[in-house]
């Protein structure tokens, strides 16, 4: 009997045998590591002029792309980089970068970008939990690198981007553009095997030392093709970076734009302004933003905003179900919406709310309403369930039973690094676990109801707080919203409110007339009880940190 395929054996002997001619076993020819790699380089061969990368003034063709990536792979090797071994990048959505999604894995190794808006104890502990050999640091960030740096054990050599030789010398690091200027190779490895690490991404834990979630070059290549699929890129298609590119490898794409053969424009700060003019200027089809940037987008100044000429821009938006309101106002302003859902530990996006014909002729409320549903598996994914926690199977599709959302897919990570007990813990019954409460309707499109931590429970009556804040988001004043749960001798607990009014509105609308909507919209028991004024903390990404909130509410007298 022909052995099984065990992922990480690398040997081509461990594949099985057609059990109909034991001699047609893979070889060379007709078996080959899928990895995102190959993306790049068939690029370079199609498209070698096109312009790939437009960063500022900068404007970098396919072939040039390609060639600085494998320069950066034989820089890193010249460095005594190894097979496996991680490279941790500090940089906002630049053009090294894009080059580190393919230049480190071309060297073997694991890229691991960070987050640019952590602490310096929060990067020490990264790099050394990482066992970083390499720090490649943007010179806009040098201060929060150098203070990390003093607080670690790790010793990684460190380059500087964006600055000088001389620059760099000053802080005692090397030169990124003369490191790579320096190699002379223009070989590059392929993966043994598709099972080996491609990308290291830490989790924004709000308890605890962050997890780091550990991906593989299959999962990368389906999940970025995943990606070329659900948002329709194409060669002339023109994606804007307001995402950042730390987060879950900006959602895989990366490779995904680079496999469409479709340009890259860099934005290192998310500014309304900026976004509206480059999207003008650039004729961009395609961006990616958490729900913060939507919400950025339509209350930015009418001088700033842009009539697009080139046709709707298309945005896939994900990280916290965004409102029917939003998805109804980005509409108005020639913004065409895609509803993603994903999580750090399957590679970003793993669903998406595929619209059906029969929408477009609803009304754009009910539209929107349909199209704030997180929707369908991605078609690289295997399987996605929402079950019943307690015993383990399938809810009814009836849009009403409440139970966890699972993911079965290749695009799945291999688990957390140097954590076995969480892995286990999150991957156990052949499922990945979200801890995503959600429902399934009958057409068997998922939608999310809310954390599990996040359900509140008052007098023994589930409320979503998603729910009660997709009501909120309803009012004419309304800018943002959260709601939360806050202790209540009597019920247990009860929602409160955290709210951001439209400027113009400051002062004039009262927590009496925020809770009298609600309670013409809900039922009396969702509304909240408490409703609290200010500025919502959110996380780098953009999700709105509950956490602190929570806390907010304890405290509350």
């Amino acid at each position: 009997m022909a052995a099984s395929y065990r992922p990480g054996d690398g040997s081509m002997n461990a594949l099985p045998s057609s059990p109909s001619d034991p001699s047609l076993a893979p070889r060379e020819a007709n078996f080959v590591p899928l990895t995102p790699i190959d993306f790049l380089q068939r690029s370079a061969e199609v498209y070698p002029s096109k312009i790939a990368i437009v960063n500022g003034a900068d404007e970098i063709t396919y072939a040039a792309f390609h060639a600085r990536a494998i320069s950066l792979a034989n820089a890193l090797r010249d460095l005594g980089v190894q097979r496996g071994e991680t490279v941790s990048w500090l940089a906002p959505n630049v053009t090294s970068l894009l080059e580190a999604h393919f230049g480190v894995p071309m060297a073997g190794a694991v890229l691991n970008a960070l987050n640019t808006r952590l602490d310096a104890a929060a990067i020490a502990f990264i790099l050394e939990h990482a066992e970083t050999r390499v720090f490649v640091v943007d010179i806009r960030l040098k201060e929060v690198a150098r203070a990390a740096l003093q607080r670690t054990s790790a010793r990684p050599v460190v380059l500087l981007s964006g600055g000088d030789d001389t620059e760099a010398a000053a802080l005692g690091w090397q030169s990124y553009e003369a490191v790579l200027s320096g190699a002379r190779s223009t070989e590059w490895q392929r993966p043994r095997d598709e099972w080996e690490s491609i990308a290291l991404n830490y989790t924004s834990g709000t308890t605890g030392n962050p997890k780091g979630a550990l991906y593989h070059h299959r999962g990368a290549y389906l999940n970025a093709l995943g990606n070329v699929i659900a948002f329709g890129l194409g060669p002339d298609s023109v994606y804007l970076w307001t995402l950042p590119m730390f987060h879950c490898n900006g959602w895989t794409y990366p490779w995904a734009v680079t496999a469409a053969g479709a340009r890259h424009i860099c934005l290192p700060v998310v500014d309304p302004a900026e976004i509206f003019r480059l999207i003008d200027e650039h004729r961009v089809t395609h961006l990616c933003a958490a729900p913060v940037v939507l919400t950025m987008l339509i209350h930015a100044p009418a001088e700033v905003k842009r009539t697009f000429t080139h046709g709707p821009v298309n945005v896939a938006t994900g990280g916290a179900a965004p409102p029917s309101a939003v998805i109804a106002q980005m509409e108005e302003m020639g913004f065409r919406l895609t509803h993603l859902y994903g999580m750090t530990e399957c590679y970003g996006p793993s669903t998406g709310c595929a619209p059906q014909d029969e929408w477009a002729d609803l009304p754009l409320e009910e539209r929107a309403v349909l199209m704030a549903r997180q929707g369908v598996r991605n078609v690289t994914v295997s399987a996605q369930s929402v079950i019943d926690q307690t015993t383990g199977r399938e809810v009814p599709a009836d849009g009403e039973s409440l139970g966890e959302l699972v993911i079965r897919s290749n695009s799945v990570m291999k688990g957390y690094l140097k954590n076995p007990s969480a892995t286990d813990e999150t991957l156990r019954d052949g499922w990945l676990h979200t801890g995503d409460l959600a429902v399934l309707h009958p057409d068997r499109y998922v939608e999310i109801k809310d954390r599990a931590k996040d359900i509140i429970i008052s007098g023994g009556e589930n409320i979503s707080s998603l729910e009660v804040e997709e009501v909120l988001y309803r009012h004419p004043q309304v800018m943002e919203a959260a709601v939360v749960a806050r202790p209540d001798p009597k019920w247990g607990e009860t929602p409160c409110a955290f709210v951001t009014l439209k400027p113009e509105a400051a002062g004039t609308v009262t927590d009496a007339d925020i809770i009298a909507f609600c309670r013409q919209n809900l039922a009396h028991f969702k509304a909240p009880k408490t409703v609290v004024f200010g500025p919502l903390p959110k996380t780098s990404t953009g999700k709105i940190q509950k956490f602190d909130l929570r806390k907010r509410a304890e405290g509350i007298e």
